[in-house]
């Protein structure tokens, strides 16, 4: 035990200090940001300290405090249309200071003053980014498409990977389709921002391959009045602020387990969006609170993980739309496919570490459902505010608060009124 507890590890001229060893010992409390990372970090990565601290009578070293956002800069100065309808809906601003009257919205459900109000806010939000995307992108986008967005750091767990073989997947389903079959279809803009670390070959090259893929759907004549795909550079700050109000859904779909909270997930919700997304990170209490029937899950859970893994390993079969995808890229369809060899190969051969290949029909049928429901705006609207509704959990002023009680041991300082002259 006590080796697995040793804050060096090694012997003579080897020695290395384990830095997360020295984390835990130093420090005061360990959180996990989501339910689901504590979890993981109590249960998988470190139960010999848990153990540890229990024997010596501690047994809240290891917590658990969710993460949020700030409303005030991700509704109220981003989105002022939808903040408007909410502020006119609930009868004042006060949300904005305590994010659980959202709740309020719940009655609005069938009210269609107020589901066409968040529609008008939704496309006027959708024509700044197109607006945004002409001007930096040059390319045009229609506002009367889905809007389907993944934006954050890129990374194989992340699989971004994953999103742009399903948009090759939506095109070849487009291309073998008759003009009036193609009519009957949910048209969808899909873009995706993000960046990479410098040194890490295979996201840029994930990059490389979502704008190979841009260039030739947008251009075919066949399909580019039905799917479009839009890599945005230089995400930041700044463009998610018009980014992410213009959203119908938003995709976040890392392999369960490997995310440990994300908040771009609720940033997106927040603004009257829909998720797509694995059972990982917040997106696991985010469903709980708005309610399963508003956010799409599909792919293996945790518990599944090990054995996805092992069968993956040992060379399960794909699934034969996956499969076809791949010869597409190999065809040189999207250009040179040497140029996305290091792509393929993270995901053959017993490669899969992130599960594409495992959870790539789960997607495809998941993605199905979306647009099953979005072809009925009032139950997508209707969706999307109950979603809104059950999002105030996510404030970081909860976040904050749990803080200053369960680690900091803060109490409120109330701020002084600046609008009363001290003396």
């Amino acid at each position: 035990m006590s080796a697995k507890l040793s804050i060096v590890e090694g012997e003579g001229e080897h020695q290395m200090f384990r830095m997360a060893h020295l984390a835990i010992v130093g420090s005061f409390k360990v959180n996990g940001v989501a339910a689901i990372h504590a979890e993981i970090v109590k249960s998988d990565v470190f139960p010999q300290f848990v153990d540890y601290y229990k024997r010596k009578g501690v047994t809240d070293k290891f917590i658990g405090i969710t993460n949020g956002v700030t409303c005030r800069r991700w509704m109220a100065q981003c989105n002022p249309s939808l903040s408007a309808v909410i502020t006119k809906a609930l009868g004042s601003d006060k949300w904005v200071r305590n994010l659980d009257l959202l709740e309020g919205l719940r009655k609005f459900e069938n009210d269609d003053t107020v589901l066409k109000e968040m529609s008008d806010s939704k496309m006027e939000n959708k024509k700044r980014l197109a607006a945004y995307v002409k001007l930096h992108c040059d390319v045009d986008v229609d506002c009367n498409t889905m809007f389907d967005i993944q934006v954050k750091r890129i990374h194989e767990y992340k699989r971004q990977l994953l999103n742009v073989l399903h948009v090759i997947h939506r095109y070849h389903t487009l291309k073998a389709m008759t003009p009036a079959e193609r009519e009957k279809m949910v048209k969808r803009t899909v873009f995706i921002g993000g960046k990479a670390a410098a040194g890490y070959y295979v996201a840029k090259k994930i990059i490389s391959l979502a704008n190979a893929v841009g260039r030739t759907i947008n251009s075919d004549p066949d399909t580019k009045d039905f799917l479009k795909l839009v890599y945005i550079p230089n995400y930041k700050v700044g463009n998610a602020q018009v980014i992410i109000p213009a959203n119908d859904i938003s995709e976040h779909i890392s392999t369960a387990g490997t995310e440990a909270s994300g908040t771009s997930n609720m940033k997106f919700v927040m603004n009257g969006g829909l998720i797509i997304g694995t059972d990982d990170g917040a997106n696991i209490e985010i469903k709980e609170c708005v309610k399963e029937e508003n956010i799409f899950i599909f792919g293996a859970k945790c518990p599944d993980i090990p054995e996805a893994t092992r069968r993956m390993k040992e060379g399960a079969a794909w699934d034969g739309r996956l499969v076809n995808v791949v010869n597409m890229i190999r065809s040189g369809k999207f250009g040179n496919p040497l140029d996305f060899e290091p792509v393929l190969n993270s995901i053959e051969n017993g490669k899969d570490r992130y599960l594409v290949a495992h959870d790539f029909s789960s997607y495809l049928e998941c993605q199905d459902r979306v647009d099953k429901e979005y072809k009925s705006p009032k139950t997508w609207n209707q969706k999307c505010l109950m979603a809104l509704s059950g999002m105030g959990f996510f404030s970081t002023d909860r976040t904050i608060e749990e803080y200053a009680q369960k680690i900091w041991n803060c109490k409120p300082c109330p701020r002084p009124d600046p609008r009363i002259a001290t003396k």
